[in-house]
């Protein structure tokens, strides 16, 4: 059955597209059977943290909130950082944002300080993991 429109094959090539990247950082979007796009995620090296990419812009359209694709996205972003040699993943959240953090959390992401190399103010919770199996 179906998810919001999406095949089964989620991570198919027909599905998944890179928008932009390079060998540091990509970022992907997730099209539904119509080619309308309903999710995307990316990742980018954070700087001030040895062998660590930063999860950035996970997204999903109010239709595929609650289906569990996000799980699936996070899955999916965690092996291309592994693919492109990162050892731990790293993010940055907003209290506002529970379901996200309860995502992160049941994915495996511990909270940690703010990293002092950090200097915006819009995101108040960190978060990190090690990416088993990274080589």
């Amino acid at each position: 059955m179906p998810l919001c429109g999406i095949t089964e094959t989620l991570f198919d090539v027909e599905s998944v597209r890179v928008v932009h990247g390079n060998d540091e950082r990509k970022y992907f979007v997730i099209e539904g059977d119509n080619g309308e796009v309903i999710g995307g995620i990316g990742y980018d090296k954070f700087e001030p943290m040895q062998d660590t990419a930063e999860l950035q812009k996970l997204y999903l359209t109010d239709a595929a909130k609650g289906s569990g694709l996000g799980y699936r996205l996070i899955d999916f972003i965690e092996d291309r950082m592994r693919e492109a040699g990162y050892k731990f993943s790293y993010l940055e959240t907003h209290n506002n944002l529970q379901a996200a953090i309860h995502i992160y959390e049941k994915k495996g992401y511990k909270e940690i300080e703010r990293p002092k190399e950090v200097v915006h103010s819009t995101m108040n919770r960190f978060f990190k993991k090690e990416l088993q199996g990274a080589s």
